[in-house]
């Protein structure tokens, strides 16, 4: 794919097939987001899906939508439970099987995300960001990243913040398209996917080396 195709790709293209692949997958799999909803509610309790403000391109804050993967348990305080505490085994089965991402189909639809991109992570994070590390925003957040197949939770966030400024800088439909596939393998196998409870990722704290651009 040429210079001309990939910014053809970039500008118009990829918008289109976002659009399409999120209206057909929220009408195909209808039924399974009804179940998924019945036993969240069931199982977890309400509200069903779990809404949370991330920064989106150019690190406007847009509302995420996921299935709940964690109870609502307090202590006699009132103060929740550690999460270690609250991500129940149905939350680990979502988190392990991406079924509390399906909501984020809606996020595509609306434009505030794309099907591939990095991930979005929460607002508090955006101040500790170096130079380098904020490309991450030139883009839609995505529902799955290169930095989700090649490593996942399982790397540092140094790494996986390298590895979202390399798809942005490699951006194009035939990275997108190995990506996708890259990511139903890896689900299909539940391989690298945090779901042990008591092995839930540290938060970001920021980098000890600023980058250059």
């Amino acid at each position: 794919m040429n210079t001309y195709s990939k910014w053809m790709y970039k500008q118009f293209f990829k918008r289109a097939l976002d659009f399409m692949i999120a209206l057909m997958a929220i009408l195909l799999l209808s039924p399974l987001y009804l179940i998924v909803a019945i036993l969240v509610r069931f199982k977890l309790g309400s509200p069903v899906i779990f809404k949370q403000e991330r920064p989106g391109r150019d690190e406007k804050i847009f509302t995420l939508y996921k299935f709940r993967s964690m109870t609502n348990e307090r202590d006699e305080k009132g103060e929740l439970l550690p999460e270690t505490v609250r991500l129940t085994k149905f939350g680990v089965f979502l988190r392990s099987t991406s079924l509390d991402e399906l909501p984020q189909l809606f996020n595509v639809l609306k434009g505030e995300m794309s099907i591939i991109g990095p991930r979005p992570l929460i607002v508090y994070y955006l101040p500790l960001y170096n130079d380098h590390q904020k490309r991450r925003h030139e883009v839609r957040p995505g529902i799955t990243g290169l930095a989700q197949v090649k490593g996942r939770n399982f790397i540092s966030w140094e790494e996986k913040f390298d590895l979202d400024v390399e798809y942005i800088e490699k951006l194009s439909f035939l990275n997108d398209l190995r990506i996708v596939l890259l990511t139903i393998k890896i689900v299909l196998g539940r391989k690298d996917v945090y779901v042990d409870a008591e092995k839930i990722m540290e938060d970001f704290k920021g980098s000890s080396v600023q980058r250059e651009v």
